[in-house]
């Protein structure tokens, strides 16, 4: 007969639960938002904002002028690439949209 059984740490069990239910690809998809200022740059930066990012890879990224949405259009390849450099999950294409990059 086993002795009784330690309780499992939270953070185990919560990093058990994210690993088996297929959560760490759209985690990590997620970081990509978060990540968005040091891939692109303070001055990209300035003038962007990431929003999210759909289940299948899709980043939904604002810009303040339709002429940085262009410009930045043309050098999707090349972000895609640095975003994608480390990330278990990939982002497969940037939407981008017009507007107040203030707003949340």
């Amino acid at each position: 007969m086993n002795g009784p059984r330690r309780p499992t740490p939270l953070a185990e069990a919560l990093e058990s639960w994210i690993r088996r239910s297929g959560m760490v690809k759209r985690l990590d998809l997620a970081g990509a938002v978060a990540a968005w200022p040091e891939v692109v740059g303070p001055q990209i930066a300035a003038v962007t904002r990431a929003q999210s990012v759909t289940p299948d890879g899709v980043l939904m990224v604002r810009a303040a002028t339709h002429a940085w949405a262009v410009e930045l259009g043309l050098m999707t390849p090349r972000i895609l690439a640095r975003l994608n450099g480390d990330r278990t999950g990939r982002v497969r294409q940037v939407r981008w949209t017009v507007g107040p990059i203030d707003e949340p």
